[in-house]
């Protein structure tokens, strides 16, 4: 196992509606071979969800009455004092050297990276054709993206960009992932990353498989919701309208 050590990095969690996984989610981020100085956890109001409080005393805790949606975590990754930040979705534990490959991985590709990443294989986003790259689709080596979720690593002076143009209240479920990559393509010339995800290696993924699939497809996930991917691809295709190239036009 990797000697664990403390590196300058702030993990932001996110609580919604899965109350059940907290735990879990905090013990791989404290078992991981680079530790975070500080773990922020991000609380949208959910009505009837108790999620542990002992696991929220362990964090910088921001627990809110309102939901102000998917892109509030990233304001509140402003106020992390670290060079690098990754926020998890709630339904992503990863393997323990998820954070080391991240930073190895950065060190290469300077940019935005995550453990799932979506390649667009027309130009009609989510309404036609495209593939996943990362735990659901495992890459040897360095992988480009077009979007990446699940979790975002990435330095934390990155989110100037991301803030440089403000997204339309009606997005507030939908669309961070593009709209960050869109916004470090626009204004830093830098690309979506999804590091090393090897078959045999497991410690590296950003996304254990089998906890993704157990609480990735269940009744919280907005991805699964057609209300909810229309929201994604409408916000995808205002990015490629406003200038956003997917990989498939830069090649």
């Amino acid at each position: 196992m990797t000697e664990q050590k403390t590196g300058n990095l702030t993990v932001i969690l996110n609580g919604y509606r899965r109350p059940h996984v907290l735990k879990e989610q905090y013990d791989a981020i404290m078992a991981q071979s680079i530790k975070p100085v500080e773990v922020y956890f991000w609380r949208n109001h959910a009505p009837m969800q108790n999620f542990d409080k002992s696991i929220i005393d362990k964090c910088v805790s921001f627990v809110g009455n309102a939901n102000l949606g998917v892109w509030a975590r990233f304001a509140f990754a402003l106020t992390a004092k670290t060079k690098y930040v990754c926020v998890f979705d709630d339904d992503t534990i990863p393997g323990n050297r998820w954070i080391e490959n991240c930073m190895l991985t950065n060190k290469q590709h300077r940019g935005l990276h995550g453990t799932i990443g979506v390649v667009f294989d027309s130009d009609k986003g989510y309404s036609g054709p495209y593939h996943r790259i990362g735990w659901d689709g495992p890459n040897e080596t360095v992988g480009e993206a077009d979007i990446v979720g699940h979790s975002w690593f990435f330095e934390r002076e990155l989110l100037t960009a991301f803030w440089r143009e403000l997204p339309d209240p009606k997005f507030d479920r939908a669309g961070e992932d593009i709209h960050f990559s869109y916004m470090l393509q626009k204004h830093l010339g830098l690309g979506t990353y999804v590091p090393p995800h090897p078959k045999d290696d497991k410690s590296l993924w950003g996304s254990l498989p089998d906890k993704a699939f157990r609480y990735g497809v269940d009744a919280a996930a907005i991805s699964v919701d057609p209300a909810g991917l229309a929201r994604m691809n409408e916000y995808v295709m205002l990015c490629k309208a406003g200038g956003y190239k997917f990989l498939r036009d830069r090649k």
